[in-house]
């Protein structure tokens, strides 16, 4: 789930992932969600993760890192974000469960709309040893949730219910449309000066956070995997929590730091995380299914 924020790149971002989140829905059935509601294991240990190992690897991490504490408050603000809508995405290129990764997005969205601010202030204090009053726009967010994720994905299964030959026609070029359209979106918002909704951060800046952000990420990655085969889910459902604790709403921890805390040295963190963290999520994709091949092979 992303949050539209004013400038027109990000109005173009949210519109082509709920385009996505429809494309989503037309590979899914009222049956795949019903899955997860009689099997929630693999809900309850992606729910965990997000929100409470997730937190954790990035305070460890920030600990033993150089960075400016303005910078680790930003870290810490991007951990506690929910798994964004391009998770699902990611999920669906490489057959994972997307009914799992929708599901995970959509309950830890409405989470962590409380669990935030207690989190974030917890990182002011300790890092900065200063308070701020937070308090998340509740109703936006879940409209935006709503608009972006829940209504276009439903839309898609309800196509794929009632007129399955429509889906079937639509699924493949609908899959290679948004690919060429989500980068495309993404090197604009990269390229873009801040005043058009860019990123805004400096080279310098990017080299001093990029390898503590990097290091998070991987960890997200492997330590993932690692939580799904110690609870002994299907190598599928564990690629799916991988990727869905870390690729972050980006946008909501850009909302918290800039617009809420009106700190852009905070946000920068989470712009460096978006940059990246996409093309990080397809490397790691085509390491597992190398790894893992034949445990993909008629997931969809």
């Amino acid at each position: 789930m992303e949050i539209i924020s004013d400038s027109y790149i990000d109005y173009l971002i949210s519109s082509v992932l709920a385009a996505i989140m429809f494309g989503l829905g037309l590979s899914l059935t009222f049956s795949n969600f019903k899955q997860i509601m009689l099997r929630p294991k693999a809900f309850f240990v992606g729910l965990g993760a997000q929100m409470i190992f997730l937190p954790s690897v990035a305070f460890l991490i920030l600990l033993f890192s150089g960075l400016p504490d303005v910078f680790k408050v930003g870290i810490m603000i991007l951990a506690v974000c929910p798994g964004g809508t391009t998770s699902g995405f990611v999920t669906y290129l490489f057959k994972g469960n997307v009914a799992l990764s929708i599901s995970l997005t959509v309950v830890n969205s409405i989470l962590t709309l409380f669990t935030i601010p207690f989190v974030v202030n917890l990182a002011l204090w300790y890092f900065m040893h200063t308070e701020a009053e937070l308090h998340l726009p509740i109703g936006h967010t879940i409209l935006q949730m709503f608009l972006i994720t829940i209504l276009p994905a439903f839309l898609g299964v309800l196509v794929r219910t009632f007129k399955s030959s429509v889906a079937e026609k639509l699924q493949k070029p609908v899959k290679y449309v948004m690919i060429v359209m989500l980068a495309l979106v993404y090197l604009i918002k990269f390229f873009a000066g801040d005043e058009h909704g860019g990123s805004g951060i400096t080279m310098n800046e990017m080299w001093q956070i990029f390898p503590y952000a990097l290091i998070f990420n991987v960890a997200c990655f492997v330590f993932s995997i690692f939580i799904g085969k110690v609870s002994k889910l299907s190598i599928r459902d564990a690629f799916t929590i991988a990727i869905e604790v870390a690729l972050h709403n980006t946008t909501l921890a850009l909302l918290i730091a800039g617009t809420l805390l009106q700190n852009q040295e905070m946000a920068k963190p989470a712009l460096l995380y978006s940059l990246f963290s996409f093309w990080s999520a397809l490397i790691f994709g085509f390491i597992i299914l190398y790894l893992y091949k034949p445990h993909f092979k008629n997931s969809h």
